[in-house]
C-alpha cells in the first residue's frame, strides 16, 4: 500500500458525513506506519469503543487528494457489534485458518441515500484488523513441492480483492 496523507484518508470516506470525517481519531503513531506491509488500513478508534475505520486502496492510490468518488481509494466507518460470536469465527477477509487474533462482526451503513435510510452492510472481521501481518505470514507446506512462496502471494491478492469488494459494497450508491 502507497503511504497515505491525513487529508488523504479523510477525504476517503464513502459513509460518512463531513462531520464524522472531521471528528475521526487516527491511528495510533500514524507517522510511523510501515505502509509496504499493509493490503489496507484498519484502525479502532480509540475514543469510541465500537467504532472501527478502514481505508482500501482499490489499485494505484493518488498520492494526495483522493476522494471516495475517485476510484483509488474507499475510506469505511464500520460499527462493532455489541454481541461476539459464539463460536470462533473465521475472518472473512484474510481467512486465516490459525486464528491468531479475535474476529468481530462489523457493521457499516451504505454510502449514501441507502445508508441514511439504515441500509448496512456487515463482515467478519480480525478485531484489530491483523489481516495483513496473518496473510504475510508462510502457510505451511501442505505437500511435496508446495509453492509456499505462491500460496502467500494468492493470501495476499485474495485480501486485497475482498476487502476491495467490501468496501466497493458499503460504496455503492443504489
Amino acid at each position: 500500500m502507497l503511504p497515505l496523507t491525513e487529508k488523504t484518508i479523510r477525504a476517503s470516506f464513502a459513509n460518512a458525513s463531513r462531520r464524522e470525517t472531521a471528528d475521526l481519531t487516527l491511528p495510533a503513531r500514524f507517522d510511523e506506519i510501515d505502509w509496504a506491509d499493509l493490503e489496507f488500513l484498519g484502525w479502532r478508534d480509540p475514543k469510541l469503543a465500537r467504532r472501527a475505520y478502514v481505508v482500501v486502496p482499490l489499485g494505484a492510490v493518488p498520492e494526495t487528494g483522493s476522494t471516495a468518488d475517485e476510484p483509488g481509494l474507499i475510506g469505511v466507518v464500520l460499527k462493532q457489534a455489541e454481541a461476539s460470536p459464539r463460536a470462533r469465527a473465521q475472518c472473512t477477509w484474510c481467512q486465516d485458518v490459525r486464528l491468531p487474533n479475535d474476529v468481530v462482526f462489523y457493521s457499516a451503513k451504505r454510502a449514501g441515500a441507502a445508508g441514511r435510510n439504515g441500509d448496512t452492510v456487515g463482515t467478519l472481521v480480525c478485531a484489530d484488523f491483523e489481516c495483513s501481518a496473518n496473510v504475510h505470514v508462510a502457510p505451511p507446506e501442505a505437500y511435496l513441492g508446495f509453492d509456499v512462496e505462491a500460496a502467500r502471494a494468492e493470501r495476499i491478492a485474495s485480501l486485497r480483492d475482498r476487502a476491495a469488494g467490501f468496501a466497493r459494497n458499503v460504496a455503492q450508491r443504489t
